[in-house]
């Protein structure tokens, strides 16, 4: 459905999807690339009422099968000026789908900020000036108050109602969190949207659904998510710390002498407090510990990594609170602690004159965080930029050590230490991401030298990007990929349970080479090119001393063989573009 705001009023138009579509594209971010290409102005700014901003949900949503309440949010970033997806797990997803839509896609801007409201009714659109300012979590609250508890809410921060380029949407505690969405949504005058359902969900296969959500079920709880039951995903610290793959003040060093404070091991025992599933899961990887001073924050690694050891922070309570922080304005917290890292060496160098700013002071992290909220003069319109932007103005020199691909900060993996990895940044759509790659798999797996990128390293971010793309079109949890022992063949099964088409494995495979495709022609559409595909300088140029007293060295002549390798394992050509057969294949025309 498209919703179309504008002034006080919203409007609906049904926007018909083919089975051939649906089929081709499987929905969540394979659907929301292809409605992207078909709804976005080419050109468009991201923050212009024309641009589409698509909340994308799939054939699983739902049903009984484990971790399937998932949604993409997929919109053109104001952060990269490309396309841009997120996922994120809650009732939301439930409720959005039970609205009776495949996809709600929203273009145009409110008079005043407002809350849009979709159920079986249609739309409408409500002013809310009095959320403005407001938590995302607040703003829920206030919305069930007012609308009644039926609704889910999914809703923007302060740093979103300001146009901040890594502002979130947040629903339920979780968020849709890259790129910018948030800035996307708030350049709409709107502040939540709400969902309300009114269908229920049918299957093609009661009986085979069921037995299938069983045996899934059971597997969920085998060896395969233990740690993300036992520890959660914060267990990768010490064990990323070990193997010098945990970046530090700002990429400069892959060990943190500060890491045992902030690992799951200390906090679990210290200050561990409950475990959480999201909606229509049974592995329940979220963990929350105590925060000093009364209350609790949930912890995942990406945001210890990036607020801590990024910025050189090593007090679990500085961290914590900066995350709490992030939440509570509603800003991606690896853009956040990138930008902010990238900053503090910007101090040291004296390139920018803010002299609190320093490595290791986690009030100093808690300051700028709020000066990026508010976008308040200075620094914090500066930092709002994301670290690209900011370096375009701070100049002299600082992009080469600049955090990031595309403009999207990069997550917690060195690499110049996991080389398979160093390609799956290089190469994404999204800009410098572990979601939609996940190469550090195979450099992780002892069966690569991930030291010394090459072919096999090559094969690995093709297959690993491959099974991404299908896991966040189905859509399921990436927790979930190895209790998969044949995974193309299971998921096509479990599709055929749920939709009645007769897949096999190859027409996934298929699928994932199309959607992997269809997000870089969205991109080469909006003039991304093989220059995009790259590594900060810093990565390319400077050896990572470890302490073995081995350096790992990814210089750009072996990146750009890696890369030359992905572009014929995909069919492209040698400047990334697309054949003309392949685009016919994308169906923009369907």
């Amino acid at each position: 459905m498209l919703v179309d705001v504008g002034g006080r009023e919203a409007t609906s138009t049904p926007f018909e999807l083919t089975e051939r579509v649906l089929r081709s594209y499987l929905g969540g971010v394979g659907l929301g690339a292809w409605l992207l290409h078909r709804l976005a102005p080419p050109g468009v700014d991201p923050l212009a009422p024309a641009a589409p901003l698509a909340f994308v949900f799939s054939s699983l949503v739902g049903t009984p099968l484990t971790t399937s309440a998932k949604f993409a949010v997929v919109a053109k970033s104001p952060l990269t000026g490309l396309l841009t997806d997120a996922l994120a797990s809650s009732q939301f997803a439930i409720s959005g789908k039970l609205t009776g839509h495949d996809a709600l896609v929203i273009r145009g801007r409110a008079d005043e900020l407002s809350v849009l409201l979709i159920d079986g009714d249609g739309v409408r659109l409500e002013p809310a000036p009095d959320l403005a300012g407001l938590a995302a979590g607040e703003a829920e609250t206030a919305a069930k108050s007012r609308f009644g508890r039926n609704w889910r809410t999914a809703a923007i921060g302060a740093a979103g109602e300001r146009g901040v380029r890594y502002a979130t949407i947040s629903h339920d505690g979780r968020h849709a969190g890259r790129g910018g969405l948030g800035a996307v949504l708030g350049a709409k005058n709107i502040k939540a949207v709400l969902v309300r359902a009114a269908t229920k969900v049918s299957v093609a296969d009661q009986a085979g659904v069921l037995s299938a959500a069983r045996d899934l079920r059971k597997r969920s709880f085998g060896p395969a998510t233990a740690k993300y039951r036992e520890l959660g995903t914060l267990a990768n610290l010490l064990a990323f710390n070990a193997v010098s793959t945990l970046p530090t003040r700002n990429f400069t060093a892959a060990t943190f002498e500060g890491a045992p404070r902030l690992a799951a091991e200390e906090l679990h025992e210290l200050r561990g407090v409950a475990r959480n599933s999201c909606a229509s899961c049974s592995i329940g990887c979220e963990h929350i510990y105590s925060r000093k001073g009364g209350g609790s924050q949930r912890m995942e690694y990406e945001n210890v990594f990036a607020l801590g050891p990024l910025c050189g922070v090593s007090d679990p309570d500085d961290v914590f609170a900066a995350s709490a922080r992030c939440d509570e304005l509603g800003i991606d917290t690896i853009s956040a602690g990138g930008t902010i890292a990238w900053a503090m060496e910007c101090v040291e160098r004296g390139l920018i004159d803010e002299p609190w700013l320093r490595f290791g002071d986690g009030k100093a992290v808690l300051r700028a965080l709020d000066a990026i909220g508010t976008r308040s003069p200075g620094l914090g319109e500066l930092l709002a930029q994301g670290s690209r932007r900011a370096a375009e103005v701070v100049g002299h020199g600082s992009i080469d050590f600049a955090p990031q691909v595309k403009g999207m900060e990069l997550p917690g993996y060195e690499p110049r230490s996991l080389q398979s990895m160093a390609l799956g940044l290089a190469v994404n759509a999204r800009g410098a991401d572990h979601n939609r790659s996940g190469a550090y798999e195979a450099d992780l797996s002892g069966e690569l030298d991930r030291f010394d990128g090459g072919a096999a390293h090559v094969a690995a971010a093709v297959g690993t990007e491959d099974r991404a793309a299908v896991m966040d079109s189905m859509i399921l949890c990436k927790f979930l990929r190895g209790v998969f022992d044949d995974p193309f063949t299971e998921w096509a099964r479990l599709l055929g349970l749920v939709t009645g088409w007769s897949l096999d494995a190859d027409e996934l495979r298929d699928a994932a080479r199309r959607i992997v495709r269809a997000k870089r022609a969205f991109n080469l559409r909006e003039g991304a090119t093989a220059a995009d595909d790259t590594l900060p300088a810093r990565m390319l140029e400077t050896p990572l001393e470890l302490g073995s007293g081995r350096s790992a060295v990814l210089d750009a002549d072996r990146l750009r063989s890696m890369i030359a390798g992905y572009y014929a394992a995909r069919g492209l050509d040698e400047e990334g573009r697309i054949a003309a057969a392949d685009l016919e294949d994308l169906l923009l025309d369907a």
